[in-house]
């Protein structure tokens, strides 16, 4: 509870601190950024702190945290000295807004600690990678960190999101582990107050640039409560899979055959979604209990290779990484994904236009710290999550060009806008983080023609109706409405176009892939028993057999185009006006555009990784997708909702409610069971290393002593990846020579740097010879030799060598801990 409480004082304060900076940074918005105070405010603190700690002007200390934090605070004490009297007027007039923030946080924030404290564990998936690298960056003094699993070497990851909770951690005096289970939390509650707010500001924003009423009889009160919505959406509201799995457990769809006695489903064959394929459990019932039934939730979309095998697709949405409690960058990267879509939305509303900024010789007009800003957030996401900055990029991008086209209309010079502004911004993001891309190797290696894996239009509905339904019945209203005018021309020709584009790019690159690789290119097809003419065959079918996800997501691209570069009525009396329409609802235009490109680039091309398939790029960019379609559903019932009256209004609810109902079935029955319906064996604690406590209690008294002892290199077993193994490098910090193997491989882009280090240590514990054992220690500069049970069940331990020239520092039944000189 006293962890919670600081951490909640600390963004508390933190928010307060940077609003009137984010005031400044946000002319255009309605709430003038006070919902994305705290958010700006850790991306600034956190940055300066890094910077700082990896130049050498600050140490990784209580000192230097609060060194760092004094930036912003000067920034916000400027601004204030100018605006006081203004902000202060502000604050007065927006009271609702304010209150409505403020408790939305502590809601959001305490209810998944409270959630976290039913279950705390890291032990599973990558939890404990995660909370190696912030109990790694709690122990280097500066930057960039130790990396704990390759002693020697520093983190070769986007790490930001770990300097922040272990920057949070260290003032706040917890474990890294309870940081893991907060720093979770926060950022569901910064997800929550950062979607409200940019929902607030998109209906608050009741006047385009034509100073026509969008949303003419709706009261503050009412965007207040229909913005709501928003976190509902993004965190809560997940797919259709845990309604599949309650009728799955009920029996519906299945028949028993009176002769055989087995159960028939041909709608679960049909369905074909692994598990759900099989009979059920009897007795019937309503609450799924099938072991980790909740996991299917992540993999709705099925995979399989031109001859059958199948292929495993990640399809994660937010609250299954809530419930799973990872901290993940994907996750880490939420709210500071909003914060971007709200400098994108600021941008297109014209809030810095009223600037210049001389870049080679041109000028741009934007509020130059305005222009920094945004660079400063782009280069976050970057080190947040790599993944995250092309979209953002494009994102702020065409919102500048997008705004420049409503103020000066579309023409050739939009083109040099384009290039102005984008090429500058990106090298300015990358300079202000250039300390991080020093260190950073990428696996990602090109673009890869997607030919056989294609998404069935069944599981895309299965994962993407919660949202889909809401979206549709929003363009249906607009359509009939007929207001703005959606340009259906336009709409069709560039929606077409870029999958015409798609294609040919699939075909572009198979081409290129054939002459570069064609001896890889022979023996896969060898495999499969086929020539290339037949292989372009069998996928043509497999993709006209499942048309129904390209019609879908046409379906929804191609009104948004149209609808985005929709011209107003005044517009409209003027043919001859170039002037792009700037609404708030060209900007919801504009994040369904990009969440339907992001959702079907998928289908033609992936980025080359170590997977080898799509499995990583449907998972990035369907994560990123469900952010922007979120906003977009809660904006479009919003909308509707303050639109229509009598019977439409009702069926409406209806429907969206019934929709709600589904998709809040999977947080509901998800929390019953990784909570054990809130009744934890062992009690509520955020603290996971309790855990360990229970279960290897000899190795948690070892590495409780070795957090006693200065910090040197620990040898430890070597094992696979989501393991146990890397046990004590992940709990205390401390460097080990070699951790997970596949992951260190996966984030250097191969095994070169591991050289003989898994041989070396499995060497060390198993020779009778010292000076063999003597060499190694030498060579990796070990300090520490734990010998546990799992060390004794990986290796034939000859300890007998350790007995005769080293001390032992920690002893325990059979864990022991012996010091090098």
């Amino acid at each position: 509870m006293t962890a919670f409480l600081s951490w909640y004082l600390i963004l508390t304060l933190l928010g307060w601190l940077t609003f009137p900076l984010v005031y400044h940074l946000f002319p255009a918005l309605k709430d003038r950024g006070y919902t994305l105070a705290r958010t700006a405010g850790l991306l600034i603190w956190g940055y300066i702190f890094w910077l700082f700690a990896s130049l050498g002007f600050a140490r990784n200390d209580v000192g230097g945290i609060l060194f760092a934090m004094a930036v912003p605070i000067a920034l916000s004490v400027l601004v204030t000295v100018n605006r006081r009297n203004e902000i202060a007027d502000f604050l007065k007039s927006n009271i609702a807004l304010i209150v409505t923030t403020e408790i939305l946080f502590l809601i959001a924030f305490a209810f998944l600690a409270f959630v976290r404290s039913a279950n705390p564990e890291l032990a599973s998936t990558e939890k404990p990678m995660e909370l190696m690298f912030i109990n790694s960056i709690l122990r280097s003094e500066t930057f960039p960190p130790h990396d704990a699993w390759l002693s020697g070497y520093g983190i070769s990851y986007y790490y930001f999101g770990y300097v922040m909770t272990a920057m949070l951690a260290r003032l706040a005096n917890i474990s890294g582990s309870t940081a893991h289970n907060l720093m979770t939390s926060l950022i569901f509650g910064l997800g929550a107050i950062g979607s409200f707010g940019i929902v607030y500001n998109l209906l608050g924003s009741s006047r385009n640039a034509n100073h026509q009423t969008e949303i003419p009889e709706a009261r503050p009160s009412s965007f207040i409560a229909s913005s709501l919505l928003a976190p509902l959406f993004l965190l809560l509201v997940s797919n259709f899979e845990a309604l599949l799995e309650v009728l799955h457990r009920l029996g519906i769809g299945w028949t028993k055959n009176a002769i055989t006695g087995t159960w028939n489903g041909p709608f679960w064959a049909w369905l074909d979604m692994k598990e759900l394929s099989q009979s059920p459990v009897q007795p019937f019932g309503f609450v799924p209990d099938r072991y980790l039934w909740w996991w299917r939730a992540s993999r709705v979309i099925q995979d399989y290779d031109i001859i059958g095998g199948f292929r495993e697709v990640i399809d994660e949405f937010p609250f299954f990484s809530f419930l799973l409690g990872d901290l993940h960058p994907h996750v880490l990267a939420i709210p500071f994904g909003l914060l971007a879509i709200s400098v994108a939305m600021n941008i297109f509303l014209g809030g810095w236009k009223d600037g210049k900024v001389n870049l080679m010789g041109a000028q741009l007009t934007i509020s130059p710290s305005g222009f920094f800003f945004a660079a400063l957030v782009l280069g976050g996401l970057a080190f947040l999550n790599t993944w995250d900055i092309l979209v953002a990029a494009a994102l702020i991008v065409f919102a500048f060009v997008l705004w420049r086209a409503s103020e000066e209309g579309w023409n050739w010079e939009r083109l040099e806008d384009l290039f102005l502004f984008a090429l500058p911004l990106g090298i300015v993001s990358l300079l202000a983080y250039l300390p991080f891309y020093l260190g950073f190797s990428s696996q990602a290696g090109g673009i890869i023609p997607n030919f056989m894996f294609v998404t069935r239009g069944t599981h895309l509905w299965v994962m993407w109706g919660t949202l889909l339904i809401p979206i549709f019945a929003f363009l249906i209203y607009l359509w009939t409405k007929n207001t703005p005018r959606p340009n259906w021309k336009l709409g069709l020709t560039i929606g077409l176009g870029f999958t015409l584009i798609l294609v040919l790019l699939t075909f572009f690159l198979g081409i290129l892939s054939l002459l570069v690789e064609k001896d890889i290119i022979n023996a896969t097809l060898a495999s499969y028993n086929m020539t290339v003419a037949q292989y372009l065959g069998a996928t043509s079918l497999r993709r006209l057999a499942n048309i129904g996800s390209l019609i879908t997501l046409l379906a929804v691209l191609i009104p948004a185009l149209a609808f985005l570069f929709a011209k107003s009525e005044k517009q409209e009396e003027d043919e001859e006006s170039e002037q792009a329409n700037t609404s708030s609802l060209s900007f919801v235009f504009l994040l369904l555009t990009l969440g339907a490109i992001l959702v079907l680039a998928p289908e033609f091309v992936y980025l080359r990784d170590q997977f080898g398939y799509r499995i990583n790029t449907v998972f990035k960019f369907y994560y990123q997708a469900w952010i922007l379609w979120s906003l977009v559903a809660a904006f479009g019932v919003g909308y509707v909702l303050q639109n229509m009256r009598g019977f439409a209004n009702i069926s409406t609810r209806v429907v969206m409610g019934l929709v709600i109902f589904c998709g809040l079935l999977y947080p509901v029955l998800g929390l019953m069971t990784k909570t054990n319906n809130f009744n934890p064996v062992y009690g509520f604690d955020l603290n996971d290393f309790a855990r360990v406590q229970r279960e290897n209690p000899d190795d948690a008294a070892g590495i409780e002593f070795l957090l006693t002892q200065p910090e040197g290199v620990v040898a430890e077993a070597v094992g696979g990846s989501y393991s146990y193994y890397g046990r004590v490098s992940t709990y205390t910090g401390y460097p080990t020579v070699l951790g997970w193997p596949g992951h260190e491989a996966q984030w250097r882009g191969g095994y070169e740097l591991h050289g003989t280090r898994q041989q070396d240590i499995a060497t060390l514990y198993s020779t009778a010879r010292w000076d063999e054992a003597r060499t190694i220690i030498d060579k990796y500069n070990i300090r520490y030799i734990f010998i546990g049970n799992l060390e004794r069940a990986t290796t034939a331990v000859n300890e007998e060598k350790f007995v005769l020239y080293l001390k032992p520092i920690f002893r325990q039944n059979g864990t022991v801990i012996y010091a090098a000189p």
